[in-house]
């Protein structure tokens, strides 16, 4: 029996006449901001320009953006290539009909991997310092930034949990259900608070920022550890996997664990010679 059961049914959106306003967007939009503002005073105390970082702002946010999209599309819901090819790209929908859908389907897996690869052309074409140094800068308002991405994934009440009778328990109005679940987003959200107060702690407080590769390592342990444990709570994103021992989330998270764990434990940068 449930002590605290929740009946989730929120308003997704604002209709403001000329547009519909989306909570969901707008949690992206924080994440975005505050990591500006998180990265802005990183980059003072490194005494890097205000022009570096508004570069930075563009690689990532199109980086981040066209790596979720592209990675959700992969990973789980390849048939859109064929089927609906432009809704990949374009926030809206044209099988069956057009209509507006805004950028539903984002896989932070593919945004991870994106955001490695735009901040290599990123260092390449402004920085030029090493992708580590900014890697192991730019986790920490990634860190926060997934925060807000699963409290906007709640809002839509989507990649929702197994349905549960355990002591706590969210009812997902809005699909039609009157059983419980995990509220595995929230279990996320809240678990990635964590993740940046650690990173945000070792860069402030210790000297593991002068080690190349080890906050960007010690983020990929960190997060990808909790979505491997919260996906035993979440509904198979895709069906036809869902009697797998192992979920696709599940197998994606484990070579992110492992590449974190060579960067803190093994990695060494190679020493110029004079």
């Amino acid at each position: 029996m449930h002590l605290l059961k929740i009946v989730w049914d929120p308003i997704k959106s604002l209709d403001l006449g000329f547009f519909e306003l989306h909570f969901y967007s707008v949690m992206w939009i924080v994440a975005f901001i505050l990591g500006f503002y998180i990265t802005k005073r990183i980059y003072r105390k490194e005494g890097q320009s205000d022009e570096a970082l508004d570069s930075l702002f563009i690689y990532s946010v199109l980086g981040i953006m066209l790596g979720a999209r592209l990675g959700h599309v992969i990973f789980y819901q390849s048939e859109l290539i064929t089927e609906d090819f432009f809704s990949i790209f374009l926030p809206f929908k044209f099988k069956g009909g057009f209509e507006f859908t805004g950028f539903q389907g984002l896989a932070s897996h593919g945004a991870a991997i994106a955001m490695i690869i735009s901040m290599y052309l990123y260092n390449r074409k402004v920085l030029h310092k090493t992708v580590l140094w900014i890697l192991d800068r730019v986790v920490i308002p990634v860190a926060l930034g997934a925060v807000f991405v699963r409290i906007g994934n709640f809002i839509n009440s989507e990649i929702i949990g197994k349905e549960t009778d355990s002591v706590f328990g969210v009812v997902f109005k809005q699909l039609g259900e009157t059983q419980a679940r995990h509220p595995a987003q929230l279990y996320e959200a809240f678990s990635y608070i964590f993740v940046f107060l650690i990173l945000f702690y070792f860069y402030w407080k210790t000297k593991k920022s002068e080690q190349p590769g080890f906050l960007f390592g010690l983020f990929l342990v960190l997060l990808w550890t909790v979505r491997f444990f919260v996906e035993y709570v979440k509904e198979a994103q895709n069906i036809e996997r869902a009697d797998w021992i192992l979920n696709t989330g599940q197998w994606l998270s484990i070579p992110f664990v492992l590449i974190g764990l060579y960067f803190m434990f093994v990695y060494k940068p190679k020493t110029k010679l004079s």
